[in-house]
């Protein structure tokens, strides 16, 4: 099997054959109260894109004297000048309506209209419910792309309602994140190399006449002692809703775990909002750490939930102790349950996507039952340029924050996305698995596809269902993958491509975290109600896990009982339908 890879990286300064004669421009980007902004897209008149740098500043090589910019950043209006390479320029943008909404998308097949998607739709539908993707003819419309976006939250949440005994909500089930749960097969890229992708190609297990496409993008681990100093802001949910068994408990354990990974060189700061919202420990070092142990310890629950302050006054806190060139993060624990300031998730995303500006990076953790909103844990956690994910026992904090504490809290990418172009002579029609939009974002005609955050050494598995437009043998050169991201604390922009040309591999011989994920992914089908998987059921399911599941891997070793507590459930009767 032969793979073609290779890597562009575009610089701040175009190169400089592009211009015969070079002038600078230079300058900053702020907002109207002066706060300088990064990752600013600027756009020069000749199509070569530039971000801001984490200071607001940029320098652009150019081939005259003066030239038209244009400079754009979500929840900001876009400004075009005319800059002059004799000064130094200072860029105001000022902040966008709140009425000028965008929906952002989980995935995107380009020049795929509303019209086209709506049998897609079911009459019960609502805009908070998410649209399964179909299939596409990959003739009219051969290219895609999907967010990079590694939140793992569903699969526990699923757990969770299977273990209560109680039927799991389909808009619950997030296929993509019970797959990329478990960092399937993971390896080190080769030295040198942020990014390592690879593809497989198999029979499909629920419809044997089609062929199962897998792409796998695995990040570079960072190395430990090249990490650079850490400062964390711990925004704790303490109002009276967290006080419960499976809340506040779960959070106070976490984060003591949490903080034994933590160097000399690294911080904390405590926030908590409830009965008050205060700064509940000053930064302290992370060689002090019994003083804040003791203080997680201390954290008793009462009163509203006044998130909005909270969020707030976290990342005042952040920006007051803000390292530069460090990793700074406000980590947020809560049920979700925000009833005092801010509640719907347009609101939510205003107001974070202000803060994100400042370089401070947001971890959310859900806990609860219940009350935990799902969604609005999820917006803040995308549009705070980070990830999300859900705790439901005390095995689940000790593999977000101790076991996989690199992955959680250490980005290598930002804003990244992997596009994905069909070759029409071998592929007819394509799915995408996972990765669905909901209603609102897809009749909304200017929505823009939403990169994600992509942590330290993860694997993340994306899967096509995919119609030959040929008989014979599958495989060959399927697809054209190009994988584009923002380097964190830099003004590189990244692109790597890859060919996906796999041999075909019959199911039965694929390597076994492959099988692994095909299990996972019937399973989150049957969950979410898909019509793709109607001629399927649990024992299939369970069919598929044994032959698969890695007894040594303890996340995947509970698969199966999780599977038999679905059966028993839901037995062979029709799914309860669920409406919100």
């Amino acid at each position: 099997m032969k793979r073609h890879l290779a890597i562009t990286i575009s610089l701040l300064l175009v190169p400089f054959a592009v211009f015969s004669q070079q002038y600078y421009l230079k300058g900053e980007v702020r907002d109207e109260a002066g706060t300088p902004l990064q990752n600013v897209m600027i756009m020069h008149p000749t199509g070569y894109i530039f971000y801001s740098g984490s200071t607001g500043t940029f320098g652009i090589l150019t081939s005259s004297a003066q030239d038209s910019l244009l400079f754009s950043l979500d929840g900001y209006q876009k400004q075009k000048m005319l800059l002059h390479a004799s000064s130094y320029s200072t860029v105001i943008l000022r902040k966008a309506p709140k009425t000028a909404h965008t929906f952002k998308l989980a995935s995107l097949t380009q020049n795929l209209r509303f019209e086209a998607q709506q049998q897609w739709f079911t009459g019960e539908e609502t805009y908070a419910s998410t649209i399964e993707n179909g299939f596409v003819q990959a003739q009219r419309y051969p290219s895609t792309a999907l967010t990079l976006n590694v939140d793992r939250a569903s699969y526990s949440n699923v757990r969770r309602f299977l273990n209560s005994k109680s039927p799991v909500p389909p808009d619950a089930v997030r296929v993509e994140e019970m797959l990329n749960y478990f960092n399937f097969n993971y390896r080190e890229p080769a030295p040198g190399k942020t990014f390592e992708l690879e593809a497989r190609l198999t029979t499909c297990p629920w419809n044997t006449a089609n062929q199962l496409l897998f792409a796998t993008v695995r990040s570079r681990r960072i190395d430990v002692d090249s990490l650079p100093p850490t400062h964390l802001v711990f925004l704790i949910d303490a109002s009276a809703s967290m006080d419960a068994p499976t809340r506040m408990p779960l959070i106070k354990a976490g984060f003591r775990g949490l903080v034994n990974n933590l160097r000399a060189k690294d911080s904390v700061s405590i926030v908590i909002y409830g009965a008050t919202v205060g700064v509940y420990l000053n930064t302290t070092s992370g060689a002090d750490k019994q003083r804040i142990i003791n203080a997680i310890d201390s954290l008793e629950t009462g009163g509203s939930t006044p998130g909005e302050s909270g969020v707030k006054l976290a990342y005042s806190v952040a920006r007051n102790h803000f390292i530069p060139n460090g990793n700074n993060r406000v980590i947020l624990a809560t049920d979700g349950d925000f009833n005092v300031g801010l509640r719907t998730e347009e609101d939510l995303e205003n107001m974070i996507v202000e803060q994100r500006q400042s370089g401070v990076y947001l971890t959310c953790l859900g806990v609860g039952m219940g009350n935990y909103k799902d969604s609005k844990i999820q917006t803040l956690a995308q549009k705070g340029n980070g990830n999300f994910a859900y705790i439901d026992c005390y095995a689940e904090a000790e593999k977000v924050l101790m076991k996989e504490f690199m992955q959680t809290l250490y980005a290598v990418a930002d804003d990244a996305s992997l596009q994905v172009v069909f070759n029409p002579d071998k592929v007819k029609s394509y799915r995408l698995i996972g990765f669905d939009n909901k209603m609102g974002a897809i009749k909304d005609t200017v929505s823009v596809l939403e990169g994600g955050e992509v942590g330290s050494g993860f694997s993340l598995l994306a899967a096509f269902e995919i119609e030959m437009a040929q008989a014979g043998p599958p495989g060959g050169d399927l697809a054209t993958l190009t994988l584009t991201y923002h380097t964190p604390r830099s003004e590189l922009r990244n692109e790597e491509r890859f060919t996906a040309d796999p041999l075909h591999i019959d199911y039965d011989r694929l390597e076994k975290p492959y099988q692994f994920a095909g299990a996972v992914i019937l399973f989150a089908s049957l969950l979410r109600e898909s019509h793709f998987v109607r001629d399927q059921n649990w024992s299939d399911v369970s069919a598929l896990a044994a032959k698969a599941v890695d007894p040594t891997d303890a996340s995947q070793k509970d698969f199966p009982a999780l599977v038999e507590k679905a059966k028993a459930i839901y037995g062979s009767r029709k799914k309860k339908k669920f409406s919100y």
